[in-house]
């Protein structure tokens, strides 16, 4: 009997197809306990994203190394992989191409460098999805790409999901009429929300903010909206917001409701002061701290206060913020 002449090239290609396999029964396990748990585990649309952050400027930074568990999404194909990029189809032509990426991976022939676009921390492919699929079935860290990035003052991590994405498209229209990233950069990571409606409703503060800043001078702070607006947020965010969040850090509330922020918290205070003030009748605001009394009385003017106290769940978290006012005022 003669043996039989199966070169390596031969060898890997036939094992890839129970690779192949193995990688689309992962990918279909995948699928199915992300509709058990609710948890998204669709990658994510470049398209959708560069649109809701209201990203127009692109710049090639070359040819680099970038680690494969940064890529979370792709320009047109999102949909035929998972989050880790596990094949969904049974195409024959995706199939056949897997395995011939697959068979050039192992057999140490490689292949080209992908495309991708970086936003932030992520990486979006623009050309090579089964290149990267094959790469994290065989376990690397890293591949070689072709690196367009595309500046961003929202922060995105490997970890977001699209739901988060309503909330980073709040933030991108809320800085990009503020320009708080610019005039404190710092504010990036001091405002943060983890449900949706915050950012619009802080823009409602600090336009109130800039008509109460206008009428206290008795005149425009500039002389074309725009630049007064950022002033009036500048100011909103030294005077108003930080002593204000000071306040919440002082007391250790946060402790009391894991996965809220600051920014949860000042939003639901300024929401619902109307029925703080009753429940603890807080009317007398004339001997409190300047930034507590400020508040008080800023939050006079918003419109629509509501007795619901249950949009953040606090058990004893406003009963410990409102004593420290108690406190101050002793």
């Amino acid at each position: 009997m003669e043996p039989l002449n199966i070169n390596v090239e031969e060898m890997a290609y036939i094992r890839s197809e129970s690779e192949f396999g193995r990688a689309r029964l992962k990918g279909f396990i995948e699928v199915v306990m992300g509709l058990v748990t609710g948890k998204n585990l669709h990658l994510l649309s470049f398209d959708e994203v560069v649109e809701k952050l209201r990203l127009k400027q692109a710049v090639y930074q070359g040819l680099q190394d970038i680690p494969i568990k940064n890529i979370v999404g792709s320009t047109g194909r999102y949909e035929d992989f998972t989050r880790r990029f596990l094949p969904r189809s049974g195409d024959k032509r995706d199939k056949e191409r897997w395995r011939n990426i697959y068979t050039l991976a192992v057999t140490g022939k490689g292949f080209p460098p992908i495309d991708v676009y970086k936003i932030d921390q992520v990486y979006f492919v623009k050309d090579g999805n089964h290149r990267v699929s094959v790469a994290r079935d065989l376990g690397w860290e890293t591949i070689q790409a072709h690196v367009t990035e595309l500046p961003s003052p929202i922060s995105l991590d490997p970890d977001v999901e699209p739901d988060e994405l309503l909330i980073k498209e709040e933030c991108a229209y809320f800085l990009e009429q503020t320009h708080l990233d610019q005039t404190r950069p710092e504010s990036k990571e001091r405002i943060n929300f983890t449900v949706p409606g915050g950012y619009r409703r802080l823009l409602n503060h600090i336009q109130l903010h800039r008509y109460l800043l206008e009428q206290e001078r008795g005149q425009p702070l500039a002389d074309d909206d725009e630049t007064a607006l950022e002033l009036a947020a500048a100011s909103w965010y030294d005077n108003v917001y930080l002593p204000l969040v000071e306040v919440v850090q002082k007391t250790d509330v946060l402790k009391q409701f894991p996965g809220r922020s600051e920014s949860d918290l000042y939003s639901w205070l300024i929401k619902n002061q109307a029925a703080l003030r009753q429940q603890h009748n807080l009317t007398d605001i004339d001997d409190l701290p300047s930034a507590v009394g400020f508040w008080l009385a800023y939050v006079e003017n918003l419109s629509e206060p509501t007795p619901n106290l249950n949009e953040i769940d606090l058990p004893k978290a406003a009963e410990a913020f409102l004593e420290t006012i108690d406190e101050q005022k002793t």
